[in-house]
């Protein structure tokens, strides 16, 4: 029996991996089998259980692939110098992934894992994880932001850090609902949003509207 590299192995997983997610992408967790993942990657079913032994398997590997995504995207803004710009590249970089159209298989079969959620713990356990890594990635952005003056001193990096996270969750869900999604939602009224949440008030500013007279 020939014996596969690592980087062969690798990629066979992978090859795994994409045929799960067009199948779940299609037809949805529960309407799809190994069998027809093991199909969809060209490989022998016996060949799939040496890779993933349940289709459970399969789904919480689709969630770490997207976790990883997430982080080198919040790694990107964290090495940013300046905490507002690299707010701002968090911002542009999760909105070209919501608009970017060959994504749109892996938003679908995110949107499936999170229902999947509330049935099976296993998933569960490993969303919340996941997600909890994405929020102490962002909320470590906005403590350098208040630490350099740059963000309001009473602001709540967690809080607005799971703000955003599930704001971007909600987003995901109406960029694979609706086709006219653009990232311009993104980009200008979440911008505003955080801008609110966190930049210091501009004291030059009256609170509420100005008197007539």
């Amino acid at each position: 029996m020939v014996r596969l590299t690592d980087p062969q192995r690798q990629a066979r997983r992978e090859q795994i991996l994409d045929a799960a997610r067009s199948c779940f992408s299609r037809n949805g967790f529960h309407n799809t089998t190994t069998a027809d993942i093991a199909k969809a990657a060209g490989v022998a079913q016996g060949t799939f259980y040496l890779y993933f032994p349940t289709k459970d398997d399969v789904i919480v590997a689709l969630a770490d692939d997207r976790r990883d995504g997430e982080a080198q995207i919040n790694s990107i803004a964290n090495a940013e110098e300046d905490a507002v710009a690299g707010l701002g590249s968090l911002l542009d970089l999760h909105s070209r992934t919501l608009s970017d159209p060959k994504r749109r298989e892996e938003r679908r079969v995110a949107i499936q894992g999170w229902a999947e959620a509330l049935r099976n713990e296993v998933i569960r356990r490993r969303l919340l994880q996941n997600s909890s890594l994405v929020v102490e990635e962002v909320a470590r952005l906005i403590e350098r932001g208040i630490d350099a003056g740059q963000f309001r001193a009473d602001a709540d990096p967690r809080g607005v850090a799971r703000a955003l996270v599930a704001l971007f969750r909600g987003l995901t869900l109406q960029a694979a609902w609706d086709d006219t999604y653009g990232p311009e939602l993104l980009g200008t009224a979440v911008g505003d949003m955080l801008r609110g949440a966190l930049l210091p008030p501009d004291p030059s500013r009256k609170a509420g509207p100005q008197a007539q007279g």
